[in-house]
């Protein structure tokens, strides 16, 4: 079972202001604002969602196959992915072109600041989903927006159920596009700021937007996620947590943790919570793929958190 995952590629470096950016930003004097944040921690990380969602999936036993563009500065990732033993079949290098790169400051109520430089994902449409064979699930994830598009409607017309999950990506698209996306999509996740602006853009209700898709699923950090399925809602709580290490790329772990649940055909309820608990664990480490786990210890922190068990 294999899971093509159409996304960027990126470098993160992580920086954590040990206060609130609320206490340092005056609402009033944002059209003057010039602000430093001291950062005495700091680190870089491999990243890109491509990459952190493949990296969960496949903590889980699941395959995924990376599909992005990359520039010239990718090999120390390259080494690191074949050490992980994930696919770089379908990543290609686009020359004089650094691969991109996120700069993400945390603070302490983890709100994040990011800026962010496409660099190769500019180029990732010249990748095709037609490339990589025995795809039975795909996601198309924030990548250059040439790319989205066209991979979103390659999924569709090989008829490969796929996810539509805008990400950072979704301020590139208007209203027509998004309902475009979502006609052609299977399924549908985004986070609760992302689904406002899905609402704002489309003009229509949560509910409204469910009926486009198969599924839609709304994370909503610390208070669970949501599942609109056969014209119901299953709230699903988070899992339990040890500790707020670092926030960044929890999304992208849910979402590994999902696409595992849909390749092995189990219900929705289930998906959503093995997904809950893949973000808890990696919101207990820094940067977006030093969690890690065995299956074991996987289902038995399961059941602790959803008293239930878990057959991987």
């Amino acid at each position: 079972m294999k899971a093509l995952i159409s996304a960027s590629m990126a470098y993160d470096t992580i920086a954590v202001f040990e206060d609130q950016f609320q206490n340092h930003i005056l609402p009033d004097q944002t059209h003057i604002l010039n602000v430093a944040f001291f950062v005495p921690n700091m680190s870089r990380h491999n990243g890109g969602c491509a990459g952190n969602i493949a990296y969960t999936l496949q903590l889980l036993g699941g395959t995924g196959l990376i599909m992005a563009t990359v520039g010239e500065d990718f090999g120390p990732y390259a080494r690191y992915l074949e050490e992980k033993g994930l696919s770089a079949e379908h990543i290609k290098v686009v020359p004089d072109t650094f691969t991109a790169q996120a700069f993400i400051i945390t603070d302490s109520d983890n709100n994040q600041i990011t800026a962010f430089h496409p660099g190769a994902m500019n180029f990732a449409h010249q990748n095709k989903v037609s490339d990589a064979s025995g795809i039975e699930l795909g996601i198309v994830g924030p990548d250059g927006r040439e790319a989205m598009i066209e991979h979103a409607a390659q999924f569709a017309e090989q008829k490969i159920p796929f996810i539509f999950d805008p990400g950072q990506g979704l301020p590139m698209f208007d209203g027509e596009d998004c309902l475009r996306f979502l006609e052609q999509a299977t399924y549908a996740v985004v986070n609760d700021y992302e689904s406002q602006l899905l609402l704002d853009k489309t003009g229509l209700s949560l509910e409204q937007l469910a009926e486009k898709v198969e599924v839609l699923v709304v994370t909503r950090g610390g208070k669970g996620s949501e599942v609109y399925v056969n014209n119901e809602k299953i709230e699903v709580p988070c899992a339990p947590i040890s500790a707020a290490v670092d926030p960044t790329g929890c999304g992208d772990a849910y979402r590994g943790g999902l696409m595992y649940g849909l390749l092995k055909g189990l219900d929705w309820k289930t998906c959503a919570q093995m997904a809950s608990l893949c973000g808890a664990i990696k919101i207990e480490h820094s940067g977006t793929q030093n969690h890690s786990f065995t299956l074991e210890q996987f289902a038995e922190r399961y059941q602790a958190a959803f008293a239930e068990e878990l057959s991987l």
